[in-house]
This record gives C-alpha cells, sequence and structure tokens, in this order.
C-alpha cells in the first residue's frame, strides 16, 4: 500500500499533470477498496493477536513471580489424619519442618508465618500429635495448640532413676525387652553422648556408661520407637537442658579444673543422698570436700555408691545401718566408699536442681551431714564432734 503511494508522487512529478494524476489515482484506490480493507482487517487482527500473547505472557510471568513472594499455604482444615511428632526442645522452625515432611503444610514457612501471628505459639508442648494433611499453616497450629489432638503415650522417668530402673519402666511401657535398652545402652556414644564428655582431670580411666545421661522428664513415646530411638531422645534432652545451663563451660571455669563429667557423677551422687531438694548444692559441695579437699581418705565414704554396685550386681539394696562391714568396704566393688578419689561413673541420672547444685554448690567446709527432720532436711558439720551432736540431735527426733 506503501509503495502505491510512492509509485502515485513518482509519475506526477514525471508528467507534471497533476490533474490526471489525481482522477488516475483515485480510479485506483477506487479499485483497490476492497483489497485495502482487507488488509487493514489482517493487520488489526494480528494485533490483537500479538497483545494477547504477549499480555498471557506478562500474567505468566507475573504469575511466576507472585509465587516468590505469596507464601505457598493451602486452604482449609484438610483431610485424612497423620501423625508428627514435636520433639523436646524443638524450635518452631523444627515443628514447621515436621509438619512439611509429614504432608501436613504445604510449606514450612506457611506454619511459621502462622506462628509469628499468634503468641500462643510459643505454648507447643513436646509430644505426638494427630493432625491432618493439606491444611493450612494456621489451622496446623491451632490443633497443635490442642491437647486434645496430642497422643497421650507419655511415661514420666523420676529423677534420681538409674539406668537398669529405667529400662525396666520404658519396658513397662513400651513392651520393647529390657535386653534391647541393654543392647543399644552399651554404645553411649552410638546415642549422641560425645566423646568429652567422658573425659576426666583426676587420672582414672573413663569408664564410658549411659548413666547420667538418660535425663529424668516426662516423655511422649512416638509410635513405632525402638529403644535406641527412646534412649537418643532421652540423651538429646540431657544435651538440651545442660547446654542451655552452660553446664559443661561453667563447670571447667568455676570447679578448680575438675571436669564435667566429674560433676555430673557429683549430681547423682546429690540426688542420691539429698532428702530435701533445698540441701541439693550441700551435699555436692560435701562430695567435692571429701574427694578433692582436705578429708583424710580422700573418699567419698557414701552408702549410696554402695547400694548403686548391689543394684549392678543383681543384688537387692540396704539400709546403711543393715550393711555389713564386708559389703561396705568390699575390695572387688568398684564403688566401694572407701577408694580415694571419684567413683567410676554416676549412680543415677540426676535431675535439673542436682545438676545446678553440682555446678554451683554453696560455699562452705562441711564434711558430714545428717537428715534431722521428717522433710528430710540435713545438718551440716565441718569437724566430726559437731557432726556426733546433729546425729544425736536427729535421734532425739526419731529421724535415725
Amino acid at each position: 500500500m506503501i509503495d502505491d503511494l510512492d509509485l502515485g508522487f513518482d509519475e506526477a512529478d514525471r508528467s507534471g499533470d497533476k490533474g490526471k494524476h489525481r482522477r488516475s489515482y483515485v480510479r485506483k484506490r477506487k479499485g483497490e477498496s476492497s483489497g485495502g480493507r482487507g488488509k487493514t482487517a489482517l493487520a488489526l487482527l494480528m494485533a490483537f493477536v500479538l497483545l494477547g500473547v504477549i499480555g498471557g505472557g506478562a500474567f505468566y510471568g507475573f504469575d511466576r513471580i507472585q509465587g516468590y513472594f505469596v507464601t505457598p499455604d493451602y486452604d482449609g482444615a484438610g483431610s485424612g489424619e497423620v501423625t508428627i511428632e514435636v520433639k523436646q526442645g524443638a524450635l518452631i522452625a523444627d515443628v514447621a519442618e515436621a509438619l512439611y515432611a509429614a504432608g501436613v503444610v504445604k510449606s514450612s514457612k506457611a506454619f511459621i508465618e502462622a506462628a509469628e501471628e499468634n503468641s500462643r505459639s510459643k505454648n507447643i508442648q513436646p509430644g505426638t500429635y494427630k493432625v491432618r494433611k493439606q491444611m493450612s499453616g494456621e489451622k496446623a497450629l491451632i490443633m497443635l495448640l490442642d491437647l486434645k489432638n496430642k497422643v497421650n503415650n507419655g511415661l514420666t522417668i523420676p529423677e534420681g532413676t538409674t539406668a537398669k530402673r529405667t529400662y525396666k519402666l520404658l519396658s513397662e511401657k513400651t513392651k520393647i525387652p529390657v535386653k534391647e535398652f541393654e543392647a543399644a545402652a552399651k554404645d553411649p556414644e552410638g546415642l549422641g553422648v560425645p566423646d568429652w564428655w567422658f573425659k576426666r582431670s583426676d587420672g582414672k580411666p573413663s569408664k564410658k556408661s549411659v548413666e547420667g545421661f538418660l535425663f529424668p522428664d516426662t516423655y511422649e513415646i512416638p509410635p513405632k520407637a525402638t529403644a535406641e530411638s527412646i534412649l537418643s531422645m532421652m540423651v538429646e534432652n540431657f544435651l538440651t537442658v545442660t547446654g542451655q545451663m552452660k553446664f559443661a563451660d561453667r563447670v571447667q571455669e568455676e570447679r578448680g579444673g575438675i571436669s564435667p563429667y566429674e560433676a555430673l557423677i557429683v549430681a547423682s551422687l546429690a540426688q542420691a543422698e539429698a532428702g530435701n531438694k533445698d540441701d541439693l548444692g550441700k551435699v555436692a559441695r560435701v562430695a567435692y570436700n571429701r574427694v578433692y579437699g582436705e578429708f583424710d581418705c580422700n573418699c567419698l565414704e557414701m552408702d549410696v555408691t554402695v547400694n548403686y554396685y548391689f543394684e549392678s550386681i543383681g543384688k537387692e539394696g540396704k539400709r546403711s545401718k543393715d550393711m555389713t562391714a564386708a559389703e561396705l568396704d568390699d575390695p572387688k566393688n568398684p564403688y566401694n566408699r572407701k577408694l580415694p578419689g571419684m567413683i567410676p561413673t554416676p549412680i543415677n541420672n540426676p535431675g535439673k536442681q542436682a545438676l545446678e547444685g553440682a555446678m554451683d554448690p554453696p560455699e562452705g567446709k562441711w564434711l558430714f551431714f545428717v537428715a534431722i527432720d521428717k522433710e528430710g532436711h540435713s545438718a551440716f558439720a565441718e569437724t566430726y564432734d559437731k557432726h556426733l551432736r546433729n546425729e544425736a540431735k536427729a535421734k532425739e527426733a526419731g529421724i535415725i
């Protein structure tokens, strides 16, 4: 069309007859009018198609870009049922990952954002929960906050429970044979106890035992749990609690060269000997004073170590007054109360307050203590003469 216009002007220039050219050009345009309109319509159609392609591409691109800024999330309350575990000490991000892995939420970010908007999210308790698949982050959070959805398969391990007793309690709850717990416990490092925990500063050889690392607490036993997974969960809890307390760091900095493992042993002794939580730190101080201080034999002389040995060989424990001299001072007993130095391992699994007492005991030169009331409080003494007077008071009160 543009070529036709150019040609018409060229002819006009050559002929100099403007009128003739004008008429001939008008005739030419009249003769081509239908074809021109067809070309125009085609051009418009192509323009609309082109705009459509560009517009569609732009919409598609916008949709893709929007996906990077809008958090993927399901709508509604989901369907079906699935169980997820909230582990002890889990962060919101850990819970979000567990939900995403189980197909509950469309993205971990969806749950995290829902938790950030709800101050109650910090109240999520450890345990196993029944939830649904393909839930919105908000609905998933609501289900975890509702304890009706928690699978009640809990077991409480009391403070001061020995490993052997712990295996029995766990076996009764889970029906997993005690032998499987004993087999798993033979490899403390395989259960998660770091190698450095067994280092000692007193020159005695290390005996790697899980005793002391099975933190006493209430545990939700997950479905299809194994002996190894349960003990690992308890070890992980121990590491979490002592990590938050900075137990190992503070012991090394404040306890005059005593290793964290030796302090853990002291915590177990305090847990076994103290009749009242108020005295945990003082009993720990007595243990430190006897072994690392100015006690004549530098030994513990605590009868609870004898009972621990009895349990380890399958023998019933006894009250101190019922123990014979041979039992108290058996040379075959590695936990002999008169052996110099600290005993080989903890004698139970101490709780947080006992750990705190061993980490930061009150100052004092006490070497002796005896229970003096029915609440289990003890009287502490620096000398044996003062200790005998405290014992006399205890006898008058009918305690011993």
